[in-house]
């Protein structure tokens, strides 16, 4: 149709685009009602979305939200709408597919003939068209062919409206925090590359970059669960952005638990010390997790522009730096950068040093996190983790080197520490003649970038004579930017061994699906953040659809992480998600708390009340 292809058609609001098409049927067939109808969420009735009546004294189009239709009432109507999809009623009133509509209806509105045809939401029935005659006709090919024509128009506009949603979901996720809904780490760069770009702002604008870090968090989550560490994050997030504070520019959160903030102003020592102490105050006020009180405290480091630096790079390390200076203090303190308390990069030096020495001797731990099929009530797999027990630190979780690794550009060989523990933990158990499930293992972009990798898969499953089929292989939407043949050719060598591939945390990252669609994927995570507002938050629930959707249609299977309670549990079943992981069922544990735990008893789920 020349109207749907009109680039002033297609920039026109929705309800504009669909008076349009009406009363392109009412001119061009001749009919004297024409309405819209959409399937609702149970698809067991229909609603009016628009109508026109030229009858009507003003002979205009309305909202008719209030007329709807139901399948108990019109059960043949429906079906044959289902069916047939086109169905046209020459004498509506005896045909025995509209003659349920003849009484209430059909006499009350002086219809004889009708003509509809459907509309569609991608592949989904999600409405109909419908072109009522006021006397007895026989409906041409013609006629029905346009009718079809204009009810495709409709489906494009749903198809088009669906995109639009999906850009703005992703233009969200690409800039904003999706468990705060505050800017991120992206949107921080780009805030202070122009406020320090002389072009943009007045010459010496000053402005202070503040880095606050939670104290503690991990005990948070340690003790009470990660949910209840989420429940803070979020607290103190929305306490941040509500505080007035002269010169407050943009907030965002910037890592696990930590947050940044701008402040335009001519800094003094005075007045951010005065900021800082209003800062810890704010965060030390007692909040409720789960019912229970509880206080935390924050670490603050504060970097100036131009003061201490210009770049921007090195303006967010010098922020970071201070916060450790801080930290290093005590809780709840706070520190100006100074060139002369740089002794936490040093520490930090210190830091990569050990973790070097101890990738290079294999001194790297792993736990286990078992994935369950709930549907077969039966253990699907274990997710590996690093963990690392630092001599002078004790135990630490990734969060807490992972950044060290990366920047020291130790992650492949990280990495490959890593699968050598998988397959030696996996060899040990094969000599006791217990058979481990598939042990997923999580790949970093280092390695999905390196096209020798798959040869080193092959060398380390060899040398402890596992199979690479006995291996699943995580990564993240984040881990496959860039070369992309490269990283296709990777994937695919890796799935032609045997191994598995699962999309990690899907939702977070920044891909698209055609760069998805071309990976020999198997399997889908759906992130954690998403699970945590199940089945409570509207949003989670949408995406968390979407996503099995998406799973369902290309033939994935889905694992649900960060399952905590039964509700996030009983939402996820009645959806047709029964993979799942996380608290509810156990924390990552070693290995011999998994055999003792689950493997002496490959059924021994955790059994759920009813």
């Amino acid at each position: 149709m020349v109207l749907s292809h009109n680039a002033d058609f297609v920039s026109l609001p929705r309800s504009r685009k669909l008076a349009l098409l009406v009363d392109f049927c009412i001119e061009k067939i001749g009919v004297g009602r024409v309405s819209i109808w959409n399937f609702t969420a149970s698809e067991n009735s229909i609603s009016c979305e628009l109508l026109h009546d030229t009858a009507m004294a003003t002979a205009s189009i309305s909202q008719q939200d209030s007329l709807q239709l139901s399948a108990s009432d019109h059960p043949v109507y429906f079906d044959a709408i289902r069916q047939e999809r086109v169905l046209a009623a020459n004498d509506a009133r005896q045909d025995p597919r509209t003659v349920s509509f003849a009484h209430d209806y059909l006499s009350q509105h002086g219809v004889q003939s009708l003509l509809d045809a459907p509309i569609f939401d991608g592949d989904r029935l999600a409405g109909i068209i419908c072109l009522e005659s006021r006397r007895i006709r026989e409906w041409t090919l013609l006629e029905i062919s346009l009718v079809v024509a204009i009810a495709n128009t409709i489906s494009l506009i749903n198809t088009h409206d669906a995109w639009l949603r999906s850009k703005r979901a992703l233009d969200f996720v690409t800039h904003y925090d999706p468990l705060t809904s505050l800017a991120n780490l992206t949107s921080l760069k780009s805030r202070i590359q122009s406020l320090s770009d002389p072009s943009n702002q007045p010459k010496n604008q000053a402005f202070s970059l503040i880095w606050i870090d939670i104290d503690r968090i991990k005990t948070v989550n340690d003790g009470l669960g990660t949910q209840a560490g989420d429940q803070v994050i979020v607290e103190i997030g929305q306490r941040l952005d509500r505080l007035h504070i002269s010169g407050k520019d943009l907030l965002g959160r910037v890592g696990g638990d930590e947050f940044a903030l701008i402040i335009r102003h001519q800094p003094s020592v005075d007045a951010l010390a005065l900021i800082a102490a209003t800062l810890r105050e704010l965060i030390a006020e007692p909040l409720l997790v789960d019912q229970q009180p509880l206080s935390v405290t924050a670490s603050i480091g504060i970097c100036c522009y131009p003061e201490n630096f210009t770049d921007t790079e090195e303006l967010m390390r010098g922020a970071e730096t201070a916060m450790y200076t801080a930290k290093q203090a005590g809780t709840s303190q706070f520190a100006l950068f100074n060139p002369d308390h740089q002794s936490s990069a040093r520490s930090r030096f210190r830091l990569e040093s050990s973790l070097r020495t101890a990738i290079e001797q294999n001194a790297l731990d792993v736990f286990y996190q078992p994935i369950f099929n709930r549907a077969e009530n039966s253990l699907d797999g274990m997710e590996a983790l690093v963990r690392w027990n630092h001599p002078e630190h004790g135990w630490m979780s990734p969060i807490e080197f992972l950044d060290v690794a990366r920047a020291a550009g130790l992650m492949y060989a990280l990495g490959a520490c890593v699968l050598r523990r998988v397959c030696r933990d996996w060899r040990d158990s094969r000599n006791l003649e217990q058979w481990l499930p598939v042990l997923s293992v999580n790949l970093s972009a280092e390695q999905v970038l390196t096209p020798e990798f798959p040869a080193l898969v092959r060398s380390i499953c060899a040398e402890y004579q596992m199979p690479v089929s006995a291996l699943q292989f995580e990564v993240t939407e984040d881990a496959i930017q860039g070369d992309m043949e490269c990283v296709h050719r990777v994937l695919q060598d890796l799935v032609d061994q045997g191994a598995r591939l699962a999309i990690d945390d899907f939702g977070t990252g920044y891909s698209s699906l055609s760069r998805l669609k071309n990976l020999p994927v198997s399997r889908i995570k759906i992130d954690r953040s998403f699970v945590n507002g199940l089945p409570n938050d509207a949003d989670d629930c949408a995406i968390t659809l979407s996503i099995i959707g998406l799973a369902r249609g290309l033939g994935l299977s889905v694992v649900a992480e960060g399952v905590e309670t039964e509700a996030h549990e009983h939402w996820l079943l009645e959806q047709g998600c029964h993979y799942f992981q996380g608290y509810l069922y156990s924390k990552p544990l070693p290995l011999q708390a998994c055999r003792e735990t689950f493997l002496n008893n490959l059924t021994a789920i955790p059994e759920q009340p009813n």
